[in-house]
């Protein structure tokens, strides 16, 4: 068969594409678009809009640099990606927050505050009240997937308890009084060993403080301490654990300041301390529970809970990483905005 340049023309732009641009042919960027998940967009508007609300709770002394700001809007993007590819699993199983769902946790966030408060809230994240709602029903309905999906398979049985008790009991026996703690940390240094499951990584001084106020206000405003601590707290040792720092002994203690000291016994289990710089960044502590000297038997209604609550999370962090990774795995994802700062700063990947 004979081929002419017309031939190669009509029935071969394929080829042609690929001899012309080595990365195959591909749409232009849409000009309003910031990323694509699967049939759906979510444009800059969308993007800048999370970015205004997001520096506008957690002010700094100097504004951002330019790359300081484009660093976190594409942090930004890619949590928006996340929740939209959640967000198209809960539609495809079913699992969307009712209108009630909604109502009922609104009502929950206004509860401490008058109506002009609450509106002053809203006005200094420069958010509407649909902005917030809108919020609302995809994190509520991320919450339902990932109960249906990973929570309601996990199965503790009495047996983990007891086998976990066995292999840890010198761990249950309390020689002086312990206090149970976990910590957010955030660093203002490049550290390679963090590991958290948003990649989060303050990398300055001015990014450390404004990310930990970040999660402050989140805190404040009821989201789960250790769902925080392990999408971003930047301690290797403890973020896939939910920040948690185990037993510590009261003695311990004494090796702190006596202001940290103080605020730390003073907090009742529950209780979350304001933020902490340190030398080595900025922490957030939170008290689970205090404990009296003495070997804590496995009858104790406490430490099954203890130990089930360990076990539980640590299932639960694995299958929930794990998901998210098949997630993404299974869903058409273009990031735009990824794509032009790396095409403008002359990175062609090839």
């Amino acid at each position: 068969m004979k081929f002419t340049p017309g031939r190669l023309l009509a029935g071969g732009a394929p080829i042609l594409c690929l001899l012309l641009y080595s990365g195959g042919c591909r749409k232009s960027e849409p000009a309003d678009v910031a990323a694509r998940v699967n049939n759906r967009i979510i444009t800059y508007a969308e993007l800048e809009k999370n970015y205004q609300s997001q520096i506008s709770s957690t002010p700094t002394p100097e504004p951002p640099s330019e790359d300081q700001a484009m660093a976190q809007k594409l942090e930004i993007l890619k949590n928006m990606i996340d929740n939209e590819i959640m967000l198209q699993r809960a539609e495809k199983l079913g699992v969307l927050a009712s209108d009630a769902d909604v109502e009922a946790k609104l009502n929950e966030l206004k509860a401490p505050y008058t109506k002009e408060q609450f509106d002053r809230q809203l006005q200094s994240r420069k958010m509407t009240l649909d902005d917030l709602k809108a919020q609302l029903r995809r994190s509520l309905s991320i919450d339902k997937l990932i109960n249906k999906e990973i929570t309601s398979h996990i199965t503790i049985t009495d047996a983990d308890v007891a086998n976990f008790y066995n292999a840890n009991k010198a761990s249950f026996n309390l020689p002086e009084p312990k206090i149970r703690m976990a910590q957010i940390l955030v660093t203002p240094y490049a550290d390679p060993n963090v590991r958290n499951l948003k990649n989060s990584k303050a990398q300055n001084e001015a990014e450390a403080k404004q990310k930990i106020l970040d999660i402050e206000t989140r805190l404040k405003r009821g989201e789960d301490f250790t769902m925080l601590a392990q999408n971003y707290s930047e301690d290797p040792n403890t973020a896939a654990n939910g920040g948690d720092l185990g037993f510590l002994p009261e003695s311990a203690l004494e090796r702190t300041s006596a202001q940290l000291r103080t605020m730390v016994t003073s907090l009742q289990p529950g209780g979350i301390s304001p933020v902490i710089h340190t030398q080595e960044g900025y922490r957030i502590l939170r008290v689970i529970s205090k404990e009296p000297a003495g070997q804590r038997e496995l009858t104790d209604p406490r430490v099954q809970q203890d130990i089930r609550e360990t076990l539980l999370n640590r299932k639960d962090q694995l299958l929930k990483a794990a998901y998210y990774e098949v997630a993404r795995n299974e869903t058409k994802v273009v990031n735009y905005l990824a794509r032009r700062v790396v095409e403008k700063a002359g990175v062609t990947g090839k």
